[in-house]
């Protein structure tokens, strides 16, 4: 059954016949609905979040206000605002709605739904919007059962799903729906919807004149990890266990969320001084500090992003050549980091933080462009030489470029005997390999240069 207040959906002008007990539906019970549920957004200048689709000029944001949005498909992490856009999609369409969860629709009710549906309309010309929970839960079978519905305009379908539907759908359903990818929402986000809850009166906590202690909306903030469900039913409890005029305390949020608040100030000196332990003890190979420093930074809620982007520098300027796949594998951890998210995410940065810090160090590259920048910028900058010059067109040739150029896999051991780097007073070497690790067999191979270059010397 269609929840309360459905029946009656405002119109995309605004009728005046639209039932609030959409958004503010009564339990079957008659039970008071969790804070979550009330708090729901009645428009979409209150929705808090998804600014990529929903920020005012947005494409997706316009088609919703104007009920053209079509089907589609509603993707993201559990309390991101899936909801509660599809009962606004809803609301703006002027449809009549069919909410319903895939865990307990099989195909005979996708029928019923569709005559009913088609029934309404040519009695009302009112059409339906098909609100279907968990639509992953749906097997193939049950998915081709929307499709013939979905073509027809016998409805327009709403799905909404926590897993990839790329993976869990099929072609044919995605090629009628479009999906939506929603995101987790932002400390900043989650702090508006825990204030206004405080405040709001009518469907909120405001009768109750409750505040919050600054730390403690901070760590509940930061604790939701992007959830606003988690954050508000927290609250709820939080609230009916403090007195009306009360205060909400850190101390009763940490115990609701049994997670102990961690003093971390991501513009502040802890931040700056957490991940300075943390890359000093991966640079001093002390794999189990750098898990420690890890920690604390997941914790409290640090960007797992800015975490990989010092452990990317770190693989170059720290471990180097003496081992060249910490770059790789800082790499691939970046794009894992990114495809997989929060929490898993945290599995990957600690394997590469691992890697990295029991992997032999260098910082033989780091001190080399540094040289050859510091040359580079002060010191006067001699032409090319001739041979080094590229030559692709015959004047240039005519003109020396390129001539006397030895190409090195003509010679015996892939070197030529030729010089490279222009005249000047230059701070060689800039490179000296270490003998840790790979940069053991650079240094042997440039050495066998060295001895080459020697060689022909005392021939000449």
């Amino acid at each position: 059954m269609s929840p309360p207040g459905w029946e009656a959906m405002a119109k995309p002008n605004g009728s005046q016949s639209a039932s609030l007990s959409l958004f503010e539906p009564a339990s079957p019970s008659g039970a008071r609905l969790p804070l979550a549920t009330r708090m729901r957004p009645r428009t979409i200048e209150e929705f808090v979040g998804q600014q990529h689709l929903l920020a005012p000029g947005m494409p997706i944001r316009q088609a919703i206000e104007q009920g053209t949005l079509g089907s589609v498909i509603l993707w993201a992490p559990p309390g991101c605002g899936k909801t509660s856009l599809a009962y606004l999609i809803a609301h703006y369409s002027g449809a009549f709605v069919e909410a319903q969860s895939a865990v307990s629709v099989g195909v005979q009710e996708i029928r019923r739904l569709a005559e009913r549906a088609r029934h309404r309309q040519r009695a009302t010309g009112q059409p339906t919007l098909l609100l279907l929970d968990e639509i992953h839960h749906f097997n193939r079978t049950q998915q081709d059962a929307l499709l013939g519905y979905l073509e027809d305009g016998t409805f327009t379908l709403v799905g909404a799903t926590t897993e990839n539907p790329f993976f869990i759908l099929s072609n044919a359903l995605l090629s009628r729906a479009r999906v939506l990818t929603l995101k987790p929402l932002e400390e900043d986000e989650i702090r508006l919807l825990v204030e206004r809850a405080l405040r709001e009166e009518e469907r909120g906590l405001g009768a109750l004149n409750l505040q919050i202690e600054p730390d403690a909306l901070q760590h509940l903030a930061r604790t939701a990890a992007g959830d606003a469900r988690l954050a508000l039913n927290v609250l709820e409890t939080a609230a009916l266990q403090t007195p009306p005029g009360g205060t909400i305390t850190l101390t009763l949020i940490e115990q609701l969320l049994q997670k102990p608040m961690v003093r971390y100030d991501q513009q502040g000196d802890y931040h700056y001084d957490t991940i300075s332990a943390f890359i000093k003890s991966v640079r001093g190979s002390d794999p189990d500090a750098a898990l420690h420093y890890l920690a604390r930074m997941l914790v409290a809620g640090e960007d797992p992003r800015f975490i990989m982007r010092r452990l990317l520098i770190l693989a170059s300027e720290d471990v180097g050549n003496a081992n060249p796949l910490g770059l790789v594998v800082a790499s691939a951890g970046a794009q894992a980091v990114e495809r997989v998210g929060m929490p898993e995410a945290q599995l990957i940065l600690a394997h590469v933080t691992v890697y990295l810090a029991t992997s032999p160090k260098s910082n033989a590259c780091y001190v080399a462009i540094r040289r050859a920048l510091d040359d580079v910028r002060s010191k006067p900058l001699p032409p090319i030489p001739l041979h080094l010059r590229n030559a692709p067109h015959p004047a240039l040739k005519e003109m020396g470029h390129a001539e006397g150029y030895l190409y090195p896999h003509d010679f015996a051991e892939g070197w030529a005997p030729q010089p490279y780097m222009p005249e000047g007073a230059w701070q060689l070497p800039y490179y000296e390999p270490t003998d840790r690790g790979h940069e053991a067999r650079i240094r042997t191979f440039l050495e066998r240069i060295e001895t080459l270059k020697q060689e022909r010397l005392d021939r000449l």
